[in-house]
């Protein structure tokens, strides 16, 4: 005789829920892990750079700000470099005027979305972009240096920019100005001010035996 089919007994109603309840956590153990890991990927070009030596934060230039690096770039030729360059204000309005512009800038991200809008504005071929760390760049080839920088840094800065650049390069600076070198020229009120420094006066002629108040961030 033909042995008869064998019924499987359904599983119980609490094995069922059980089951469910396991699949749904890992689930949610697979989404959480993902959204995690999608979250150190973004925040940590932005983190990074404040466990460095000098905490260099990003803050996006004013439109006055821009104006005024522009006039001191009147008259200037060579190339224009933006140490610390955010997200590529500065050098693409630079390389708008005609200048060879090139930004360098810790944080990825800001790198890849100035190298897009330079793209989209058209003057990708003379704006370039780097992703790199200011104190591991030699700057000797440029002759016009924007820098928006902050006071822990300047001292340094004007060291390191002193002993590469040649006698011809223009610094300008924004937000803050150099300790030790008196300005050629100034132009802008508040945090728009703009200080720019002829490195064949200034680098001879510093401002330590001058009382002068320093400023102090608003």
């Amino acid at each position: 005789m033909p042995s008869a089919p064998m019924v499987q007994s359904p599983l119980p109603a609490g094995s069922e829920d059980g089951s469910r309840r396991r699949r749904w956590g890992l689930w949610m153990v697979g989404g959480v892990g993902g959204t995690l890991v999608a979250l150190y990927a973004v925040v940590t070009p932005f983190v990074a750079p404040a466990l460095r030596r000098v905490c260099l934060p990003f803050v996006p230039a004013t439109s006055a700000q821009i104006e005024n690096v522009l006039k001191m770039l009147q008259g200037r030729r060579g190339t224009v470099v933006d140490i610390g360059s955010g997200d590529g204000r500065i050098v693409i309005a630079a390389a708008k005027r005609g200048f060879e512009a090139v930004g360098y800038e810790l944080n990825p991200w800001l790198v890849w979305y100035s190298r897009y809008r330079a793209w989209r504005d058209g003057v990708h071929h003379n704006a370039k972009f780097y992703i790199s760390d200011l104190w591991k760049v030699s700057f000797s080839r440029y002759t016009n240096v924007v820098v928006f920088g902050v006071p822990q840094m300047m001292p340094e800065l004007q060291k390191k920019l002193k002993e590469e650049l040649e006698c011809n390069a223009r610094i300008i600076a924004c937000r803050f100005p150099f300790p030790c070198w008196i300005p050629d020229h100034t132009t802008g009120e508040g945090i728009d001010t703009v200080w720019a420094y002829d490195l064949k006066h200034s680098g001879g002629h510093e401002a330590r035996n001058l009382e002068i108040t320093p400023e102090r961030e608003s």
